[in-house]
């Protein structure tokens, strides 16, 4: 069975401990590979090869950067099917959807910031003709980037890209539920040349790599994309010791339709926004606001709409939704579906296992599932599921509406759905999200900041705020 391993100093290594832990295929249910259960000698470790290269990296040129991450993305491209195949089968999502959306965004991104340091200007400040200030973004040291499992290449990339780009050096920790790409990018980084201790990628739990990592005297920068309550824990531990933190995390997304919205546009944008990846994306709709005039109507197509999805086989190019990414995980979904039916929720479509032949038989399968009737502040509608799991609520007014969406403790994302241009930007200046897209779902511009307000994060990160948070801003003033 293939073995997993650390990549620290240029080098794939062993634990330091000799211990594995079980990777299971999320479509058979099955062990595939083992995982390394690092710990905290493991952190040391790549921390001091990190902290040792960040002299030299962080005073190499922006062009020598650039081309340097630039023939990563070019190495990424040329591993292209091996990485689609790898995300599927770590994760349970449809081998087309990691074609399609994860495996093309990880190059998209090392581009995209490899590209942005040698467009990046410095603000200069007049004094009258007393003396002239200048800023400079200088590079800070190693910074602890923690990705999670429903995009794992993905958002690994969107953390580390920023960071090394602005010359720093790097030690992630990948999801230990799915490290597999992760791996096979530590080995594209040896073949295209990634001068040793740049980066460095450690597996493992969070309690035994996550803690030492994120609070270790010398990562003065973390960057975590997770859970909320995995989030406040670092927010704790890391608050005594000044470190910059950047928290990206749960979202309970409200998908608001009005009534003069497109309507077979809304119908399609809202199965897709609910059941993307087995609903486990953190920007997903997961309450659907319909307005009281097009409910019955938006309701039954919506049901039509999601009872033509095909849950099978993530390898079948037909297949829709693939296994969700973990069993327990599966039994968390399921429970939450049980909690909705014992406080009247009605179910519409799904709400079960889906169950499937051959070695997929014991996959972690759930059935898009659709509830109604359930009020719009009971937990249902107020916990992120982060599954194929999707509410709907009816409304009257834009006033109703605005309070229904802004209940939750959750401010990630929301989707607004109208023809009325006047009323999509008085809906949206209210919502409490960091991102909101008005007739669309998941379009994603890398130059614009993208966070959450309230519990769904801390900063923004995307284009220069991401290399403004991976750089210290340094004022020099020059007496005329």
């Amino acid at each position: 069975m293939e073995k997993i391993f650390n990549y620290i100093n240029g080098e794939l290594v062993a634990p330091e401990n000799g211990q594995y832990l079980d990777n299971f295929n999320p479509s058979t249910g099955k062990v595939y590979s083992l995982i390394p259960d690092s710990d905290k000698r493991d952190i040391n470790n790549a921390v001091k090869s990190a902290k040792k290269a960040f002299p030299i990296w962080s005073t190499t040129s922006k062009q020598e950067r650039s081309n340097i991450l630039m023939k990563l993305a070019d190495n990424i491209e040329k591993h292209f099917d091996e990485l689609v195949i790898a995300e599927s089968k770590d994760n349970g999502k449809p081998e087309s959807l990691a074609a399609k959306v994860d495996i093309p965004r990880a190059p998209a991104n090392i581009r995209f910031f490899a590209g942005a340091i040698l467009h990046d200007s410095s603000n200069l400040h007049e004094m009258d003709g007393v003396a002239i200030n200048y800023t400079l973004r200088q590079p800070i040291g190693v910074a602890a980037c923690i990705s999670p499992w429903n995009l794992p290449l993905y958002l690994l990339t969107w953390k580390i890209a920023p960071a090394l780009a602005s010359g720093n050096t790097v030690v992630a920790k990948p999801s230990e539920i799915t490290p597999m790409t992760a791996y096979l990018f530590s080995k594209i980084c040896i073949e295209s040349g990634l001068p040793k201790g740049v980066l460095n990628i450690v597996h493992g739990l969070g309690s035994k790599v996550g803690d030492p990592l994120t609070t270790h005297k010398d990562t003065p920068i973390v960057s975590f994309t997770g859970g909320t309550v995995t989030g406040k824990h670092i927010a704790t531990v890391t608050a005594p010791m000044f470190k910059k933190l950047s928290l990206e995390l749960g979202g309970k997304n409200p998908n608001i339709i009005f009534a003069d919205a497109d309507f077979d546009k809304a119908v399609s944008i809202a199965s897709r926004a609910a059941f993307t990846n087995q609903g486990q994306i953190c920007l997903c709709g997961s309450r659907i606001f319909i307005e009281e005039k097009i409910y019955n109507k938006f309701r039954d197509a919506l049901i039509a709409k999601a009872s033509k999805l095909i849950v099978g086989d993530p390898k079948d190019p037909k297949t829709n939704l693939g296994a969700v990414v973990s069993k327990d995980h599966m039994n968390k979904i399921l429970s939450k579906i049980d909690e909705a039916k014992k406080m009247g929720g009605k179910i519409l479509i799904g709400g079960e296992r889906n169950l499937l032949e051959g070695e997929l038989k014991e996959g972690y399968y759930i059935k898009p599932t659709i509830i109604e009737g359930l009020d719009y502040n009971c937990s249902i509608n107020q916990e992120e599921i982060f599954g194929p799991v999707v509410s709907i609520i009816p409304f009257k007014t834009e006033e109703e509406v605005i309070n229904m969406a802004n209940s939750t403790k959750y401010g990630l994302s929301a989707s607004i759905f109208t023809e009325n241009v006047s009323k999509a930007h008085r809906v949206a200046a209210k919502i409490d999200s960091g991102v909101i897209w008005i007739n669309t779902w998941l379009l994603r511009d890398l130059r614009i900041p993208f966070g959450g307000m309230k519990s769904s994060g801390l900063g923004r990160e995307g284009g220069f705020k991401s290399l403004d948070f991976f750089t210290e801003p340094k004022n020099i003033c020059v007496k005329i």
